[in-house]
């Protein structure tokens, strides 16, 4: 850049107010600098090259730069809130390696990252993101917000796996603070808590006024039960048990920390062989519940935060299941791995890679085995699984006993002593959605 006297002084002359600086060049090298002082301030608002130029050409007495000032490059600070550089970009999250590219990855899941003090809850993508491809499946009945428990049966049955429990109606639930809608708008269903109890402690079991056959469920909780002694379950069954089937899709018991999905239905019905699912098979193949005493066909995930206490450290995450032609599928995706198609409600399934269990229809017909379903959350107190387990070591999670870590024999003494060890024991749910195919 080159800086010419005749446009300093017109510059000079044109920018300040005062009319004795007009005659700026016949005051004296004294007057020339304090001018030039005060120009200098002012054109720092407005350009530091400019302001720099100026002082040059001043202090050098009026000469021109030098030439090979003209090759300079001009560096423009960005506003880290928008101005020249366009619209401000989000820091990424501290658990994303970088912010994301696009709207949503060819895995089908989303870059974008909620932190577990974060609400759970997600509105979709931004108004600036690209709109999300329609999904097939349409929305059927969705539970969320001060609403989430219209349209759900409170059972007050005996517990059928033989808990420590009495399970109460939404009248004494909700007077017994064992339900509730939290500040986040998200479902609270509790344990009593009272120190001590004569045989069973309240708790809550409900189920979905809405039935299905077939269709997409996808559950978001914050908070799951857990604790020696507990044994949660989200899952969902037919009339008739088994011959409406039943489909475990969160399950688990004591301090187990990888989840265990599972599927229970008539004779007939048995795991094909088949790697398509990222879980590990326990127990056989044969799924029908009176031929392997309730054991059924169960797949345990291989991810060591998908159940129990480090489920609830992670903030908690996302499971779908689906149950079309092809058979039943369960996916887990912790809170920072969501998909965007999941939070924005449009769910393309055949992007969210293998899933964490899955029984193809090659091995059990999932219209024959399975019709007429209603979701279900429960959580039982020992039973027959966690009672059955509490002297036992070896699942992730239980590396120590129930029975060592409470110095407690039964699984019945210490869940009616020790109520204060039950304050994890509550689900904190966000949303279940259901889905169908239209017909």
């Amino acid at each position: 850049m080159y800086l010419r006297i005749p446009l300093i002084l017109f510059l000079l002359a044109s920018t300040s107010p005062a009319p004795s600086e007009a005659n700026i060049v016949a005051r004296s090298s004294k007057s020339i600098a304090r001018a030039a002082n005060r120009l200098h301030h002012r054109a720092l608002k407005h350009s530091a090259g400019l302001a720099r130029d100026l002082r040059v050409a001043f202090n050098g007495a009026l000469l021109e730069q030098p030439s090979n000032l003209g090759n300079a490059r001009v560096y423009c600070v960005s506003n880290p809130t928008g101005g020249l550089s366009g619209p401000a970009v989000p820091p990424p999250n501290p658990t994303s390696p970088a912010p994301p590219q696009q709207s949503q990855p060819s895995n089908g899941t989303s870059t974008s990252r909620t932190s577990p003090s974060q609400s759970s809850t997600s509105s979709g993508p931004s108004s600036t993101s690209a709109p999300l491809p329609s999904s097939p499946w349409k929305l059927l009945q969705a539970y969320q917000g001060n609403s989430f428990f219209n349209g759900w049966d409170f059972f007050t049955g005996g517990d059928p796996t033989n808990g420590q429990v009495t399970y109460v109606d939404s009248g004494t639930a909700q007077s017994s603070g064992l339900t509730e809608i939290n500040s986040a708008g998200h479902a609270i269903m509790r344990v009593e808590t009272t120190q001590q109890v004569p045989v069973t402690r309240k708790s809550v079991r409900i189920t979905t006024h809405q039935s299905y056959t077939g269709g997409l469920v996808i559950m978001d909780s914050v908070h799951m039960p857990t604790g020696c002694g507990t044994w949660p379950a989200f899952w969902s069954n037919g009339p008739n048990w088994p011959a409406g089937g039943e489909i475990d899709i969160v399950e688990g018991v004591n301090d187990y920390s990888n989840n265990q999905a599972t599927i229970h239905t008539n004779p007939g019905c048995n795991l094909a062989g088949t790697n398509e699912f990222t879980g590990t098979l326990v127990g056989g193949t044969n799924c029908a519940a009176v031929q392997t005493g309730n054991q059924g066909c169960g797949v345990r995930a291989q991810e060591t935060n998908s159940f129990g206490a480090a489920f609830n450290n992670i903030g908690g995450g996302v499971y779908a299941m689906q149950w079309d032609n092809d058979g039943i599928s369960v996916w887990f995706f912790p809170r920072s791995s969501i998909p965007g198609d999941i939070t924005g409600s449009q769910p393309q399934p055949s992007n969210w890679g293998e899933p964490q269990a899955f029984w193809p229809a090659s091995g059990c017909n999932p219209f024959q085995f399975f019709n007429s379903h209603s979701a279900i959350f429960d959580t039982t107190l020992c039973g027959d699984w966690a009672s059955g387990v509490w002297g036992a070591t070896g699942v992730p999670g239980q590396e120590q006993s129930c029975a060592q870590r409470t110095g407690v024999a039964t699984c019945e003494d210490f869940i009616r002593n020790n109520g204060s060890a039950l304050t994890e024991a509550y689900w904190e749910v966000s949303y279940v959605k259901i889905f169908q195919m239209p017909s």
